[in-house]
């Protein structure tokens, strides 16, 4: 097993530092964030850093580099308030990777790639055309983070749309029927396959038995 230590990231090249703790921490998921400015400039941006904050109220979050660069997508959510969140699935990897490049805030993505906006409710942001699983989001608060100037922005999911097939009797999403898409590191894209479920787990009886 290779073994790195703090002293080695330190002398490590730009890239392959950024490679190597980009992709230790496993897969991550793969989602276009939607948003419109308020000139009306639709934006779209895929981002691997979407996580979980509670159920009740539905809260999601995701991370966002240090604003000392115009940042598009946190700039039309502080001023809209609103967003949406679009998984990204196996036939539109490269489009939705591409949306990665940096563009002039009066570029949309949508006109850079074959993605197609769509939208569903009564907030302006776009949605992205056949994505299996949509959310619409609302801009709650945000957190900054001072070790390394990043910002922690959480949002409540107003809507919520699944493709029929990819729910289960008991609410859960399987997302591999969807092929849909997950991140390892900063370019490697994968398409996981749900290997089994368990049921909801309590102490052992006898904890000597394994």
């Amino acid at each position: 097993m290779v073994h790195y230590s703090e002293s080695d990231f330190n002398d490590m090249d730009y890239v392959n530092r950024i490679n190597l703790i980009n992709s230790c921490s496993g897969y991550k998921s793969a989602n276009l964030i939607g948003s419109v400015s308020k000139k009306g400039i639709n934006n779209l941006a895929i981002f691997s850093s979407i996580i979980h904050i509670g159920s009740n109220p539905a809260l999601l979050g995701f991370f966002t580099r240090p604003t000392s660069v115009i940042r598009n997508t946190y700039s039309n959510i502080k001023e809209t308030k609103f967003f949406t969140i679009n998984h990204v699935h196996e036939t539109i990897l490269a489009d939705a990777h591409h949306t990665s490049a940096k563009y002039k805030q009066e570029i949309s993505e949508f006109d850079v790639t074959d993605l197609e906006p769509e939208y569903k409710s009564q907030h302006s942001a776009p949605f992205v055309v056949n994505s299996p699983l949509q959310l619409s989001m609302e801009f709650i608060e945000e957190y900054h983070i001072e070790a390394n100037n990043t910002i922690l922005v959480i949002g409540k999911i107003n809507d919520l749309y699944v493709k029929d097939e990819l729910i289960e009797n008991d609410g859960f999403i399987n997302l591999s029927k969807g092929n849909i898409a997950a991140i390892n590191g900063l370019d490697g894209y994968a398409i996981p396959k749900l290997k089994t479920r368990f049921s909801y787990q309590r102490p052992k009886t006898n904890v000597n038995d394994k």
